[in-house]
């Protein structure tokens, strides 16, 4: 797809989201579809006076690599690999995996052996480096959308395009409350939750780190979690779709579950210690995307939605969880989805999806969208 459009994405990405600097070398992956965008950004980078480098993977060479992996061949591997990942100043993920199911019969193990492996590597990568993710549009994402290809496109575009230095600006009330709250209680349609982010800390996301974007993020205190949550959303985990997700906390640990799929669900929440516990909670304001789509990156920013993710927690809102899974599972909250409710220290914050909050008024979507 050749797209002025993708110019305008390529400069907010250069320029804004990474502020990239002339003698950084900046990665720039490719996972199926996106050359079209990854050419805009290495004539950009160029143009700044950084060096651009370029990686493309192909989940079905991938699949066949995860398969036959091996501790002897991953601990050679990861050497080689930490070299290149420690030595960037920038990353750039294109998303245009064409199918999510690609993965689907890799083994759990060979997950975890790649994921053990690498966690270094990636821990590097979200925390320590100038990084974004972007999705893009193929026809396999506008069919998650149940939209035609050109008005997926135009989808698209208007959220990538959205302002994002106005939803810096919008947000800041957002974090300031987040950050000097203790208490937090959640209640909606299966869902009665109580939990403590006192000193955790918190975080906005507006374009720095993934586009789209529109979220303030911070993580519970690792045991506070009472209670239980039913997710509403569906999400697709290493090629399995799981719709009506139920946990129940005690002491901080996810100790039941509920699924579609809920052996499988066991099996991933059994993937190490920090998988029953939380490592992010995320109230989500993007005005452009209402309706889920079985993309994490879209969804997970749905307007009148959060997230509670069970997991790893990033450095910048550590509550000391630590895990090789980090899985965004999301609620709306808007009445067509059930309703519901988000209180601070017994405070009415958001009720159905809008912000009710005086000084959070400039998140609704009519605010973001003017």
């Amino acid at each position: 797809m050749r797209d002025e459009r993708l110019g305008k994405i390529a400069d907010n990405l250069i320029s804004y989201s990474l502020d990239v600097q002339a003698k950084q070398h900046i990665m720039i992956m490719v996972v199926d579809e996106g050359e079209a965008l990854a050419m805009e950004l290495v004539k950009r980078l160029y143009a700044k006076g950084a060096y651009p480098h370029l990686r493309f993977v192909r989940p079905k060479v991938q699949r066949e690599w995860l398969k036959g992996l091996t501790e002897e061949q991953l601990a050679q591997t990861v050497q080689l690999e930490k070299d290149l990942w420690f030595g960037i100043q920038g990353y750039i993920g294109i998303h245009g995996e064409t199918n999510d199911s690609e993965m689907k019969d890799v083994p759990q193990e060979k997950y975890r052996l790649y994921a053990e492996a690498y966690d270094s590597i990636f821990h590097h990568v979200d925390n320590q480096i100038t990084g974004l993710r972007i999705n893009y549009p193929t026809s396999a994402l506008a069919q998650k959308a149940n939209m035609t290809t050109d008005a997926f496109e135009d989808f698209y575009f208007n959220v990538c395009s959205l302002d994002y230095r106005k939803m810096a600006e919008a947000c800041q009330p957002l974090y300031d409350l987040m950050d000097k709250t203790d208490k937090v209680r959640i209640v909606g349609p299966g869902t009665d939750l109580t939990f403590s982010i006192k000193g955790i800390g918190t975080r906005t996301a507006v374009g720095k780190r993934n586009i789209p974007d529109g979220e303030v993020y911070t993580s519970p205190v690792r045991d506070s979690i009472h209670g239980t949550i039913s997710y509403n959303t569906p999400s697709n985990f290493k090629g399995t779709t799981f719709e009506n997700v139920r946990f129940t906390f005690r002491e901080g640990k996810i100790v039941e579950v509920y699924a579609n799929h809920t052996d499988k669900l066991i099996e991933i929440l059994d993937t190490d210690e920090g998988a029953r516990y939380i490592g992010e909670f995320a109230i989500a304001f993007n005005p452009y995307i209402l309706h889920p789509m079985g993309d994490t990156l879209f969804d997970e920013k749905i307007a009148g939605s959060f997230h509670l993710t069970p997991g790893r927690a990033y450095d910048q809102a550590d509550n000391g969880n630590r895990s090789a899974i980090h899985w965004d599972l999301i609620c709306i909250q808007r009445p067509e989805y059930g309703g519901g409710e988000i209180w601070f220290d017994d405070v009415l914050i958001r009720k159905d999806g809008r912000f009710v909050h005086e000084a959070l008024l400039g998140l609704n979507p009519e605010q973001l969208i003017l």
